[in-house]
Order: structure tokens, then C-alpha cells, then sequence
């Protein structure tokens, strides 16, 4: 009979590692030193182990599909032609083109790129019938993957009003365009909106399911993949449980309309963490998230360059990105294993943990009346509040750290002439029909009063 090297060692239980790990701690009570309570209220313990573990989360996810993707700001058409063209020849395997109006002739963008077997998203500030139907003759020409991005409900959250159309919320136009296209995804979810303004884990998955599932509900037709745009923040497991929960639960949500609606995972690091001065600690953040991102499940990541915040697009910045990825993926073999997260007790714990606590939060919002009523209210955007409000506390208090800036700074450092993008919350007075959902970074207070002093 064969051996292996465990045959030497008398297995040890979990209650035999908290008996050592208790008397390690020479006195110090077990529960408050080495057990952490998260935002979401998980408790997070010092080990897990196979004696506590009873299932695994029944989500699948094919990290060694994933593609990387390149973000491009349509507004000079032949400078856009040329910088998708480059990054493709670069590594770029997805692009997703930011569109903010219908007058962009959309046919000469896309005429002379390579696009057959390729996914396309697009990011439309816009919602028009004749220009999604172009979309879709192209993507039957080009033999392409094209995924709409349409987000009515995200657009009125982030905004404060509907897209301008002839039906009063949207959904009308998007059961026309439904009608008269047949190669598209056409509906998002834009998930980031809520990460970045400062809600909690549960809250974003909550939220977004629910947002969701307005559409499932009022738009019955639909049956081509809901496009999730998710920002995954610095809690490394949590992301990948996030991500995890995120897949189990829509397959459960959906199930219940369509059982063939699939969920489509668009991840970019989050901005809310990201920082002007010592800039180049963005670039660990976003290697992390990005690796979040992966190991969670994401079909697409598309990275944030670290100058962002400040710089206009720019060759080196989307190159650096760019290349963050492609290590992550030919260098560091990051898309050899699908389920990757399988059999970490710990991962395991996290995605079983959260989605109970995501479903919890996504019945209480139905049963409220659903996500639209509790947005029209204000009950979302409360919420979210005070959620961001107890993690600026705690970057304030530096119990949340961002080295470089709330630790650490460098006091020579100056940004002010570096300035390209104004990186703060911008003030847009305007006639909205809500109070609209606001982004905003920890640290902008801290930046402002630092450029004051130069």
C-alpha cells in the first residue's frame, strides 16, 4: 500500500489549535485578541480547519478564461482607432470603449479593428435605437462579442434623473431595442457606483442583485448575459468571497425567470482607496485587486492605471496597467487553474458567510418594495452613507491605513503642477428627481489640505 509523507504526523484537530494558540497568548483572552469583526459583521477567526467546515459554496469560475481589457475614451475617432489597434498588438485581449454621445460614427471606429472572436463592451452615456442597432449589425459582420452596457437604473442612481427618452424610466426603450436587435448584451449593472461612494461588502452585492432584479422583473424578453461592473477594493479574500457570492447568488435570482441568463464579471480595482501623493503605491493596490479579481472568478479585468485620478490617458500610464496584468497572467500563471479558490476553508467560509448575509439584506429589500422604490426614497443613498462615514473614521483615526498617506507621507512630495484632472468630488448643480449616489475617496480631505500648504 502506498505512503505519503502525511502518514508520519498524527493529525491535529481544530480544538488542538486553539488549545496551543490559547496558551501562546499567555493569558490574553482568545475571543478579542485574534478574532477581528469586519464591516459586515463577519467575524474572522486566526485558522480554519476541516473539522469546521461543512460545504463548499456552489459556484464555479474559470480563471483561466479570463481576458484582459482596455479601457478607451471615445472622443477623437482615429486617435481611438489607433489606441485600441495598439494595445491589442500589446496584449489587450477586450476593449471597452467609453461613449458619452450618439453622434460618434461608431461604424468607422470599429471598421478596421480586429474583432472577429473578440469581446467589446461598451459604456454608453446615451440610450438610442438606431445606434445600438449599428452595434449589432457590426458584431454580426465582424464575428465580434459585444456587450451594450446599458444601465438605466444606474445611470438615475449615479445622476439623479433617467436617460432623456420618450418613456418615462427606460425600460420601454430597452424592450425596443431588445426587439430590433439580436447579437447584444444590452443590460449592466454597474456595481463600482456603490463601492466607490462607500459601501460595505454586503451592501454592494445586496444592492446590485437588487438592481438586478428591477430588470428581471420588469424587462421579461431579456435573455442575453446581465453585464456585472464590479470595483474590487484592498481586503484581498473578502474580494475573491465578494466575487464568488456575487455568481452563486444571480444564478439563484435568475433561476427564478430564466435559468439561462448568465452572469458576465467586468472587474476593475476600485478608486476609492487610490491617492494623488505617493502615487506609486496605487500601483501595489491595483496588483492586488487585480488579483482579487482573477482569483474570484472575473470573466474580464480591466486595471486603473496608477494616474488616474490626475493624468488624462495617456500611453505610459495604460501601458504600465496593461502589464500588471499581462504578468499576472504569463509570468505569474495566474489563468492555469480554474477554481482556484476551491478548498481554501477560509474562502469557503467568507463566500458562505457573505451570501447569507447578501441575501438577507436582497429579501429585506424586496419585502421594502425593491431597489427603485428604496432609491426614489432615499434609503439607499442613507445607507451607503453611513457605511463610507464609519470608514472615513477609521482612515481618519489611521486604523485604516493608506501608507504614503495617512502613514507614512512624504512631505516633499508635491502635486499640485501635476494636476491634469481636478481628482475630487465635483459639484454639478442641477434639477434632479433624486438626490443622486456621490463617489468619493478616503482620502481627498487629507489631499486638499496638503495642496493648500504648497
Amino acid at each position: 500500500m502506498a505512503t505519503t509523507l502525511f502518514d508520519d504526523f498524527n493529525p491535529i484537530s481544530s480544538k488542538q489549535w486553539k488549545q496551543k494558540i490559547q496558551f501562546e497568548l499567555d493569558g490574553a483572552e482568545y475571543n478579542q485578541t485574534v478574532i477581528w469583526n469586519s464591516p459586515e459583521d463577519i467575524q474572522v477567526k486566526p485558522f480554519y480547519h476541516r473539522d469546521e467546515f461543512s460545504k463548499a459554496a456552489a459556484v464555479k469560475t474559470e480563471a483561466s478564461n479570463f481576458k484582459i481589457c482596455q479601457n478607451i475614451f471615445v472622443y477623437d475617432i482615429e486617435k481611438s482607432i489607433q489606441r485600441a489597434i495598439n494595445t491589442i498588438e500589446r496584449g489587450a485581449e477586450s476593449l471597452r470603449f467609453t461613449i458619452e454621445n450618439e453622434k460618434i460614427d461608431i461604424e468607422k471606429l470599429l471598421e478596421s479593428l480586429p474583432l472577429e472572436n473578440r469581446i467589446v463592451y461598451f459604456n454608453l452615456n446615451f440610450i438610442s435605437i438606431d445606434f445600438v442597432k449599428k452595434l449589432d449589425a457590426v458584431s454580426l459582420q465582424k464575428k465580434a462579442f459585444f456587450y451594450c452596457n446599458i444601465d438605466p437604473i444606474g445611470h438615475f442612481a449615479r445622476e439623479g434623473n433617467w436617460f432623456p427618452t420618450s418613456d418615462k424610466n427606460n425600460f420601454e426603450t430597452i424592450e425596443n431595442i431588445a426587439k430590433a436587435t439580436t447579437n447584444l448584451s444590452l443590460l449592466s449593472i454597474d456595481l463600482g457606483l456603490y463601492q466607490n461612494a462607500g459601501a460595505n461588502i454586503t451592501q454592494q452585492i445586496a444592492y446590485s442583485l437588487a438592481h438586478a432584479n428591477e430588470y428581471l422583473n420588469r424587462l421579461p424578453n431579456i435573455t442575453k448575459p446581465f453585464v456585472f461592473q464590479v470595483s474590487v477594493g484592498t481586503n484581498y479574500f473578502f474580494e475573491i468571497a465578494k466575487l464568488r457570492a456575487l455568481r452563486m447568488l444571480f444564478k439563484l435570482i435568475a433561476e427564478e425567470y430564466n435559468p439561462d441568463i448568465e452572469c458576465h464579471l467586468l472587474v476593475t480595482p476600485t478608486k476609492r482607496n487610490k491617492t494623488i501623493y505617493d502615487y506609486n503605491v496605487n500601483m501595489l493596490r491595483t496588483t492586488t485587486e487585480c488579483m482579487s479579481a482573477i482569483l474570484g472568478g472575473a470573466d474580464a479585468v480591466a486595471n486603473l492605471p496608477y494616474d488616474a485620478l490626475y493624468h488624462k490617458d495617456n500611453e505610459f500610464g495604460d501601458r504600465i496597467a496593461r502589464n500588471q496584468l499581462l504578468v499576472l497572467k504569463h509570468e505569474s500563471y495566474f489563468d492555469k487553474v480554474d477554481n482556484p479558490a476551491d478548498g481554501s476553508y477560509y474562502i469557503e467560509s467568507l463566500t458562505t458567510q457573505l451570501a447569507e448575509k447578501i441575501l438577507k439584506l436582497f429579501k429585506e429589500i424586496e419585502a421594502d418594495g425593491g431597489f427603485l422604490k428604496l432609491l426614489n426614497d432615499g434609503t439607499i443613498k442613507k445607507k451607503i452613507q453611513e457605511s463610507a462615514a464609519k470608514e472615513q473614521e477609521l482612515f481618519d483615526s489611521k486604523k485604516e491605513v493608506l501608507l504614503g498617506t495617512n502613514k507614512y507621507p512624504n512631505k516633499e512630495d508635491k502635486m499640485k503642477h501635476d494636476l491634469e484632472l481636478f481628482p475630487f468630488v465635483k459639484i454639478k448643480p442641477r434639477k434632479t428627481l433624486i438626490t443622486p449616489i456621490i463617489e468619493k475617496r478616503l482620502a481627498e480631505k487629507l489631499e486638499q489640505e496638503r495642496l493648500e500648504l504648497e
